[in-house]
């Protein structure tokens, strides 16, 4: 694992992230089901191919610290796969999140709980025990419309999500570190009436 970037990712702000990357945002319709949490961990990654809870249960005891539990319903956007015992688990194991393109249910519990989920919102039908083996863990996944493989990089707050390969984050981190240094900076010269133009750097270059 990459601590150092893993370290810096914990710093930046994922939205500045958004100035220098153009890939590996999940699909805004994969949102906070928990207000205030931030991912920052490694895909564990479960195609849920059929509504099975033994599929979820088996991803779960294979969490480690520091993991986040992806999840690809493959387009089973009824059955709720992830509730309040689900999410307990996963943070008992050290999660540091899960995200389910699909739906989740419990809703008052996970926010209690305050281990981050995402979702696409919320269902009252469930997963069952099917015990099936369709499904597959630690495999590439589809999530939100962005291909997720197992041990990339997994970021989100109450904005989206991002997942990407070390490598296109380790190229942009310092940027974006850099540009969060600097604008609180532009925000007191915005407050002191400086203008805009000056601010922004929006005067045309000279002749």
């Amino acid at each position: 694992m990459n601590d150092t970037l893993i370290g810096k990712l914990r710093e930046v702000s994922f939205a500045t992230l958004g100035h220098f990357l153009e890939c590996g945002f999940v699909s805004h319709e994969v949102r906070a089901m928990v207000p205030g949490g931030r991912i920052v961990g490694r895909a564990l990654t479960l195609r849920l191919a059929e509504p099975d809870a033994c599929a979820v249960n088996r991803a779960l005891a294979s969490l480690q610290p520091g993991d986040v539990l992806v999840i690809d319903t493959v387009g089973d956007h009824a059955h709720a796969c992830v509730g309040a015992v689900t999410q307990y688990a996963a943070r008992c194991q050290g999660a540091a999140g899960i995200v389910v393109d699909g739906v989740v249910t419990d809703l008052n519990e996970l926010r209690s709980c305050q281990l981050p989920v995402f979702a696409r919102g919320t269902s009252q039908l469930t997963t069952k025990l099917l015990g099936g083996a369709a499904s597959a863990l630690n495999v590439a996944i589809h999530c939100g419309g962005v291909t997720v493989n197992p041990g990339e990089i997994v970021l989100a707050d109450d904005n989206g999500v991002i997942a990407l390969p070390d490598a296109p984050l380790a190229k942009v981190v310092d940027r974006a570190l850099a540009s969060d240094l600097a604008e609180p900076a532009l925000l007191a010269r915005l407050r002191n009436g400086e203008p805009l133009q000056q601010v922004l750097s929006l005067a045309p270059p000279a002749p």
